[in-house]
């Protein structure tokens, strides 16, 4: 796994290079070999220095195996896999020799971790090549000398920002906070490497700009995931004691995560990206090379840019002159903002650019082999929009519409190959949400679902699938829990302990804000298709219709459940005097005319964080056992992991259906029962009786 080669300048190079994988990772064998390598190494006197490096495409070391991990965790075995990493990156750290690691592609976690225990780190300038310590997002911790020897090279605030974020940067962005010394031309690394070793072992103990267990390090403010919390504790105090004590820290520190249940649930929801990126078909999928998109709106740019960044041509074709010009200005922006943040060169971008074509003209697309509806949410319209395609698409075109909520099957049935139709709902920024809802109607045929799968993942994004239904799977669920919201800041909670209360429960963002976010307009119109569906539980409150009147439609005008100024956030004053009105009116709309009296919550508003949380997250629970329920998502994983990438919900909670197995199924149903006696729309469904009745869960183990 690990090559060894000696020039004549006397220089050792250990090439990483796993054999029949495109990835180099950490198990116990590569802990042994790296080992034995370093016994060689400690016995040949005429070595004047060590170059870590990789052979594959875009991968340095990808950190720790996973599956080893969660393995040895089970099995108790855990403590003696990261004892061993520590011995063997010790030993690296102890050499006599200068050592530099030649960084080229991705270096996460253990991967990373090797190359601090060398004394310098070269990285290659390639988008390819991306260094972080990822541990906290999976619940774990860096263990292997992460927590003990990055504080001393660059700080221990700087330290804790790349720890307790858990991203990944660019060379660029890691040469700027000190996690790399150098960046280079791919061709000139090892060249660079060589150069650096020339400078001799480095002095780094004490030596780094900080105050030894500084009290300034703010403390994770996210409850839930308790990583966070355990590296900063470490993190905060390693520059105040010795390293090898900072070391036994990080091992009891990642030996007591991997038993609790968020550990567990981050680490199952990185093979659940794993696999719903690789799909389970067995053909090799046709290649998608020419696209068309309808809609140079917000998502029709937003999907456009996405496609043409991975590869395919794009025909973006909107009805003038003007929104066309609007939508490539989008692209640019979303081209540009990535050139600017390292994640694509400027020539990628360039290359990009130059695959999207902007038509008002109506064109054959009898050579595109994936036409994308985005135009606006409103049913005649897009109807209209697939009339016209149906004459212009080839036979073998699929024809996607991009909807968040409108039924594909009346879609379908406007065109003359209504098999060829689906729904392909994407999130937005399309540029950085992962999730693609692929919808099936009942006229959509096998082989457009699986060509459609394939797509998705050739581009990038991970697929779900599911039923056509109002809603889908991602709004149905996530709406009532938003509408509940509304109605009880209208009963009088105020916006502020709502969003803050769901923020420390785990979600990315209150539920007033995230109305705010999407747009009050856009939440009334999904709330009324999904009411006229699903009746009360869909209920859109009247403070919402208010804000509407008023034009504070969300951050898009500066107002709405908050007042927006640049990244300012406020309280909105014009809420309270509604507030007062609405008492003085006994509930209704003041001026809107309506009796809104079913809105108002019959059972008294919630008193605590904690009631208000159950009340809002049990609604999501329900509506995801439904979805379960009714086959609107082939399985629980669906329904999961849906809700973690389309709407953030809290993924050390591991999704709506995996929390509520371990909070408690029977108590869940016993408090949505209490809720249901006033009002109707807690009811708990079946499935989630028949669980609770049964003592059976959603995963069975």
């Amino acid at each position: 796994m690990i090559q060894r080669e000696i020039g004549d300048d006397h220089i050792c190079v250990l090439t990483f290079d796993r054999p029949d994988s495109g990835a180099n990772i950490f198990d116990a064998a590569t802990l042994e070999e790296l080992n034995e390598h370093f016994d060689a190494m400690e016995k040949d006197a005429s070595l004047r220095g060590l170059i870590i490096a990789s052979a594959k495409k875009s991968i340095f070391v990808a950190g720790a195996d996973l599956k080893t991990l969660l393995q040895a965790a089970k099995t108790s075995e855990i403590r003696g896999f990261i004892e061993r990493g520590q011995q063997v990156f010790n030993r690296l750290a102890n050499l006599e020799i200068p050592t530099v690691a030649a960084i080229h592609g991705a270096s996460a976690g253990g991967g990373y971790e090797v190359a601090l225990a060398c004394d310098y780190r070269v990285a290659s300038d390639d988008p390819a090549t991306r260094i972080g310590l990822p541990e906290t997002s999976l619940g774990l911790l860096p263990a292997w000398g992460g927590c003990t020897r990055l504080p001393r090279l660059i700080g221990a605030e700087k330290a804790a920002e790349v720890i307790l974020k858990g991203k990944l940067y660019s060379a660029q962005e890691a040469l700027k906070l000190g996690l790399v010394d150098e960046i280079a031309p791919r061709d000139q690394l090892l060249d660079r490497a060589r150069e650096k070793l020339r400078a001799g072992k480095r002095k780094t103990e004490g030596g780094a700009p900080s105050t030894p267990g500084s009290q300034e390090l703010a403390p994770p403010k996210q409850s839930g995931n308790p990583a966070l919390e355990r590296a900063y504790k470490i993190v905060n105090k390693t520059l105040s004691i010795s390293p090898d004590e900072s070391l036994r820290l990080e091992l009891d520190g990642i030996v007591g995560l991997c038993k609790t249940e968020s550990t567990q649930n981050l680490i199952r929801n990185f093979f659940l990206a794993e696999k719903y990126k690789k799909g389970t078909s067995r053909t090799p999928p046709e290649k998608i090379v020419h696209a068309a998109v309808i809609g140079a709106g917000v998502m029709g740019s937003g999907i456009a840019q996405w496609l043409s960044s991975r590869g395919v041509t794009v025909i973006l074709r909107d009805v003038a002159r003007e929104q066309i010009n609007g939508g490539l200005a989008n692209i640019e922006k979303v081209y540009a903002d990535a050139v600017k943040r390292g994640l694509m060169s400027e020539e990628k971008a360039k290359q990009g650019r130059a695959r999207i074509c902007g038509s008002t003209a109506p064109m054959e697309l009898r050579d595109v082999q994936f036409v994308i509806e985005a135009a606006s949410e409103k049913m005649e319209i897009k109807k209209e929009v697939f009339r016209e395609l149906a004459m212009e698409a080839g036979p073998k075109t699929i024809v996607a519409t991009n909807t968040s909520a409108l039924p594909v099957s009346e879609l379908a049935d406007m065109t003359v190959s209504p098999e060829h139709v689906i729904g392909l709902h994407f999130f937005n920024p399309v540029s950085r949400m992962k999730l693609v809802e692929v919808v099936v109607a009942k006229q959509t045929s096998d082989e457009t679902r699986d060509r459609s799968l394939s797509f998705v993942r050739q581009i990038g994004k991970l697929p779900v699938v599911v039923r056509d239904s109002p809603g889908f799977l991602v709004n149905r669920v996530l709406f009532p829990y938003l509408l509940e919201a509304a109605e009880l800041f209208e009963s009088g909670v105020d916006a502020e302990p709502i969003d803050r209360a769901l923020v420390e429960w785990g979600m990315p963002m209150g539920p007033l804000r995230l109305i705010d976010e999407i747009g009050v307009d856009i939440t009334i119109d999904i709330g009324n298709t999904l009411e006229k569906a699903y009746g009360q539980r869909d209920h859109v409150a009247a403070v919402l219709l208010w804000l509407r009147d008023q034009q504070m439609l969300g951050r898009k005008t500066g107002a709405g459940f908050y007042k927006y100024e640049g990244k300012m956030q406020t309280p909105n004053d014009s809420l309270v005097e509604w507030h007062r009105g609405s008492a003085v009116a006994g509930g209704a709309d003041p001026g809107s005319g309506q009796d809104d009296t079913a809105a108002q919550p019959a059972s008294p508003p919630p008193a605590t964080a904690q009631e208000l949380t159950h009340r809002l997250i049990f609604l999501m629970v329900n509506e995801a056992a439904r979805c379960v329920e009714e086959g609107v998502v082939g399985s629980p994983e669906d329904a999961d992991y849906g809700m973690i990438l389309g709407t953030g919900f809290a993924p050390f909670r591991g999704g709506p259906l995996r929390f509520a197995e371990h909070f408690g199924l029977k108590e869940i149903v016993e408090e949505l029962e209490r809720l249901a006696r006033t009002e109707k729309k807690f009811t708990p469904c079946d499935i989630l009786k028949k669980h609770a009745r049964d003592g059976t869960k959603f995963y069975e183990e």
